[in-house]
């Protein structure tokens, strides 16, 4: 049996296709031939879901089934914020050096004096 924390992301994941869409519950549950209900409980983590509705869900959003099974596949992270993300780091080591290289100083000139 499926651990209840993974049933409960791919519920997830498959809710923020759904809105990512920009799709209704019931415009989703009739392509997927569900009640809106079954559609619901599936989202909110409430009953196992099977892999060939799987599969059908992931034909439906023309997803692979590993992006929907995958905490990874719940994140949309545009190329913008990664890029951003890559220049803080950088910022972050450039000013790392630049303390290292004030506290030499600082121990330097602590030397110097005889402290």
């Amino acid at each position: 049996m499926i651990n209840q924390r993974l049933i409960s992301d791919i519920g997830a994941n498959i809710k923020q296709l759904r809105l990512g869409k920009a799709k209704g519950q019931t415009e989703v549950a009739n392509a997927l031939k569900i009640s809106v209900a079954a559609l619901s409980k599936i989202e909110n983590g409430q009953t196992d879901i099977n892999l060939s509705r799987l599969a059908q869900i992931a034909k439906y959003f023309e997803v692979s089934l590993s992006s929907i099974i995958s905490k990874e596949g719940s994140l949309s992270v545009s190329q913008d914020v990664v890029e951003e993300i890559a220049e803080l780091k950088q910022q972050l080591v450039d000013k790392d050096a630049e303390v290292m290289k004030l506290q030499k100083k600082v121990i330097d000139l602590y030397d110097k004096l005889g402290l």
